[in-house]
């Protein structure tokens, strides 16, 4: 048996055509819905709690119960591939996203909505890693770096897309329109990923479930999830809570490693890791794209608490971010045919560190175009790290082994982008803290400074209230400016990092170096 799923993993036969065409689109379109759902609750939590008569900090379990639901099914992805082939898990969870997200719309209380949620994040987690896998096996090698960059650009702009898309919504239609836009757009996608695609069916076998793994599995990620959701809000160590939570995440990390790396038939295919290519660029998708993601999450906040932005105004400015992604995804993976895609991965990370060095000097009358430049210059570069550090990884690994190397893949980022936003807001937050303290410290003569103020018509408590704020919003940008410091040496690990996978053959073909 294992020998024919060889031979089939090895020698798919791909589409040509309309069909190609219209499969690359609808594995996209199905990845794009997917991802863009991770980010597009995040602004209608006010919404949903006024709609649902809650309180704000409990509608955030809107947010929660679809991330840990999520991750915690997307490293079985490989265990289901196996189990029921590629085709039949990205339709199913089509079918269900498309059917959760419908009952979330519809529900009338938070209990049933955060319920929904779950099971919508259940359903929507193989998605991601079943289209790559699709797209995979669907393209002609010699047009898989395309496939690759088509699913970069929508893992891209998704995240960004998203909380504009939400407000949006939210203003003119009300927040059930926030999940029931989804509905005809799974339905469409599992349909015709039906008809095209049954013909390209993985191999599979009967595996036993690893319900211990499993068990671990879930206990380590969901701890894990939530103690990073609910971490700032709780005030990290200082509740008993969130050290429970990390402790529970620990051990049971520890466990689950032992036992997955041990057991025959494990629901997480660990093995993977061997493959000296597949680590190098998991790790540097990692690195970058946390630091990346905790940009993306930084800014709006610094915009609209420092900088007088609306939520709408910031969504236009990191939006921008995704205007020259969708350009340079398709000139990136012609590159790709030419150049050694660990240079093409150190310049487009490289050039994410000059980014954020440029950020560094930020003050608080920065026009918006300055800000905004930034972000339409980072889509120039977002390809260049994305596209080419998807391809090593599956490459890097056997034919059957690429489900479950898709899968840890995207776990793996989808948890590196969880972990650094929450740490880089906590740290955000304290080096505001920080700041001011020490502003307020080093002011000169503070005391003449309000008594000019008082002199001038305001009283003395408006002129102390003045003077306060004034050293708020220098602290929050110094803070802001110290961050994307410590996100620029971020980037410029990862652009070494890229370098730990061994030169990679021209991709596109089946297979690939790096084992």
């Amino acid at each position: 048996m294992a020998a024919t799923a060889y031979a089939n993993y090895a020698e798919p036969i791909p589409l040509r055509g309309g069909a190609l065409v219209l499969a690359g689109f609808l594995l996209a379109v199905g990845n794009f819905m997917v991802v863009l759902d991770m980010t597009i609750a995040n602004v209608s939590v006010p919404n949903i709690a006024g709609g649902l008569a809650v309180a704000p900090s409990e509608g955030t379990w809107v947010i929660t119960s679809y991330s840990v639901a999520e991750a915690i099914v997307v490293p079985l992805t490989g265990w289901l591939a196996a189990r029921f082939g590629a085709v039949k898990v990205f339709v199913l969870g089509m079918c269900g996203f498309g059917i959760f997200s419908a009952l979330c719309g519809l529900a009338p209380s938070l209990g049933l909505l955060v319920t929904f949620r779950v099971l919508q994040g259940l359903c929507g987690g193989p998605i991601m890693p079943m289209s790559q896998t699709l797209m995979m096996r669907v393209f002609p090698p010699q047009a898989r770096g395309q496939a690759m960059g088509l699913w970069s650009m929508t893992t891209v702009t998704a995240p960004i897309a998203g909380p504009i898309l939400g407000g949006v919504l939210c203003d003119n239609a009300g927040w059930p329109w926030v999940f029931l836009i989804n509905v005809p757009v799974a339905a469409l996608c599992a349909f015709f990923a039906w008809r095209m695609l049954a013909s390209q069916e993985t191999p599979t076998e009967k595996r036993r479930i690893d319900f211990t793994g499993l068990a671990l599995l879930v206990l380590f990620v969901g701890s894990l999830q939530i103690m990073l959701d609910k971490g700032k809000e709780l005030d990290w160590f200082g509740s008993p809570v969130i050290i429970g939570l990390a402790v529970v995440a620990v051990v049971g990390f520890a466990a689950f490693l032992i036992w997955e790396l041990t057991d025959a038939q494990p629901i997480v295919d660990l093995r993977v890791f061997r493959h000296r290519g597949f680590t190098g660029a998991v790790l540097t998708i990692g690195l970058t794209f946390g630091a990346f993601f905790s940009s993306i999450v930084l800014v709006p906040l610094w915009l609209q608490t420092n900088m007088g932005y609306t939520a709408t105004w910031a969504g236009y400015t990191t939006a921008l971010g995704g205007v020259l992604a969708v350009v340079f995804s398709p000139i990136v993976a012609r590159l790709m045919q030419r150049i050694d895609a660990r240079a093409l991965v150190s310049f487009g990370v490289a050039g994410l560190a000059a980014i954020a060095f440029w950020r560094t000097s930020f003050a608080s009358n920065a026009s918006y175009w300055t800000i905004a430049s930034t972000f339409l210059l980072q889509g120039v570069f977002m390809p260049f790290f994305f596209v080419p550090t998807t391809q090593i990884a599956l490459s890097s690994v056997l034919p059957q082994e690429t489900a479950s190397a898709a899968g840890l893949s995207n776990f793996l980022r989808t948890l590196s982008a969880a972990f650094s936003a929450a740490i880089v807001t906590t740290m955000w937050d304290n080096a505001s803290t920080r700041n001011h303290s020490n502003m307020a410290g080093a002011l000169n003569n503070p005391a003449a400074v309000q008594t000019t103020m008082v002199h001038a018509g305001m009283t003395p408590a408006q002129a102390l209230s003045q003077l306060d704020g004034v050293t708020q919003s220098q602290a929050v940008m110094l803070a802001t400016d110290q961050m994307f410091l410590i996100l620029a040496l971020a980037f410029v690990v990862a652009a070494c990092a890229v370098w730990l996978a061994p030169k990679p053959k021209i991709y596109g073909t089946p297979g690939g170096g790096g084992h």
